[in-house]
């Protein structure tokens, strides 16, 4: 299969490798499929749509940040970044995590009952 995304142009995938999100994304409930993207020389991953190619969420996984941070059924914890050209306020989303399972190729994204988890926290600090 193929998709034509803004990030990185078109892609020829394997089928398998499609992440299924049965209640879809908070905003996005109506995209189910997606596929993760990780650059050997980026970062961040990106969840980009099958639905709809031109949206792609930019993600880091949440264990760089913290090593305990809550699992839930295999899948592992990403959260959602917001992009800033000011990289000091490059944000990620850990109130709201997107746990992956690629066992199972599963997704769901889950808000957390806990106020140490914000939904903005700045991935970058100064010193």
């Amino acid at each position: 299969m193929k998709i034509n995304t803004r990030q990185f142009g078109e892609i020829e995938f394997n089928p398998d490798l499609l992440i299924n999100f049965s209640n879809g994304i908070f905003g996005f409930e109506n995209l189910k499929n997606y596929l993760l993207i990780k650059v050997d020389d980026d970062f961040f991953y990106w969840l980009n749509s099958i639905e709809e190619p031109e949206i792609a969420f930019p993600m880091i996984g949440i264990r760089v940040i913290d090593d305990e941070y809550p699992s839930e059924k295999g899948g592992e914890p990403f959260g959602i970044v917001t992009m800033n050209s000011d990289i000091m306020k490059i944000t990620i989303n850990l109130k709201a995590p997107v746990y992956i399972n690629q066992d199972t190729k599963t997704g769901v994204q889950r808000i957390m009952d806990n106020d140490n988890y914000p939904v903005n926290y700045n991935l970058f600090k100064e010193g």
